[in-house]
């Protein structure tokens, strides 16, 4: 795995990014969905970095630390999984060297959603605009998922976490 940045390298970093540590986790990501999945480790920057594909319906162990996490997403749209009911997965240390089983499941997509990813899948990006639908959902069409904005999203939910834990402890 990839080392952190020297210490004397001054940046902004984002929230959701891995943290040193040399305490190991040893898991298994299985696939239980029927997609093929990309494995993301997020690193030091907070920048996601590929491990590969895992087939549907198979696993793969992994030696990776606490305090570093993993998104997963399809590997043919880029569509968000989920592992263990969550969008993100940072390993806890287990006692002596267990493996911890992480279970990468298809999200529960609303219709809309769904809809939205068979179009896409359907029709070129450039025929978005011929389609005979409102605007709103043309303009939903054409932002195609994207792990960045994920990241950002997730970055912002914890920010206001921290925020709001940070006033009731002043109250």
């Amino acid at each position: 795995m990839p080392q952190p940045p020297e210490p004397g390298e001054r940046q902004q970093l984002p929230l959701v990014r891995s943290l040193v540590s040399r305490l190991p986790a040893y898991v298994l990501f299985c696939n239980r969905s029927p997609r093929t999945v990309q494995l993301l480790w997020i690193n030091f920057q907070g920048q996601p970095e590929s491990y590969g594909q895992l087939k549907p319906q198979t696993g793969r162990r992994m030696d990776t630390f606490v305090g570093h996490p993993w998104m997963f997403r399809d590997a043919q749209t880029d569509d968000p999984m989920l592992v263990n009911n969550k969008e993100m997965y940072l390993p806890s240390a287990l006692e002596n060297g267990q493996v911890s089983v992480v279970n990468i499941t298809l999200p529960v997509y609303s219709l809309r959603e769904r809809c939205l990813q068979v179009v896409r899948k359907l029709v070129c990006m450039e025929d978005f605009s011929r389609l005979e639908i409102a605007r709103t959902l043309q303009e939903d069409l054409a932002q195609k998922p994207n792990i960045q904005s994920d990241l950002r999203g997730i970055s912002q939910r914890v920010e206001q976490r921290l925020l709001q834990n940070r006033e009731t402890q002043n109250i």
